[in-house]
């Protein structure tokens, strides 16, 4: 069994997505949650900031990071187990830093996740379970902007 995280970065009731290259040979040409498989003797949090980390450019804030449910695909050898995580925090702005792995990535709305096509048909009902704070704006100090008009 292949063990696999994904990661949620949730903002203004948007979440993240990854667009995965057409050339792919596993779920090719369909929209997921950025992540990688788990390599032997790593925690699925620390692999979850490795894989944020390649992918995206982004620095997770581990603490702000929460496990949101399992999702399951395949059988036997070729069996998947993907555990998603919420990200309320991280520090940089994600840009496609892979792009041999997806070739787009887009924040969708909560709400539109369902007419997309996806790896995991389960993902949009998934993220509706998000509590509502959690779909506030994050507040941190990338994101703030000055007032242009000054004090």
């Amino acid at each position: 069994m292949h063990v696999v995280v994904c990661g949620a970065l949730v903002e203004d009731g948007a979440v993240l997505l990854v667009h995965r290259s057409p050339t792919r040979r596993a779920y090719p040409d369909l929209w997921d949650l950025p992540g990688g498989h788990v390599e032997v003797g790593e925690s699925e949090l620390r692999a979850l900031a490795r894989e944020m980390h390649e992918e995206l450019g982004v620095h997770i804030v581990a603490e702000s990071s929460s496990r949101l449910g399992d999702l399951h695909a395949g059988s036997g050898e070729d069996a998947v187990h993907v555990g998603v995580w919420q990200i309320r925090d991280w520090v940089g702005c994600p840009t496609n830093r892979a792009p041999e792995e997806h070739d787009d990535i887009a924040w969708v709305g909560i709400s539109e996740l369902g007419g997309l096509p996806l790896v995991f048909g389960a993902l949009p009902a998934l993220l509706r379970s998000l509590p509502e704070p959690d779909r506030l704006p994050r507040r941190d100090e990338a994101r703030t902007t000055a007032s242009p008009s000054g004090p």
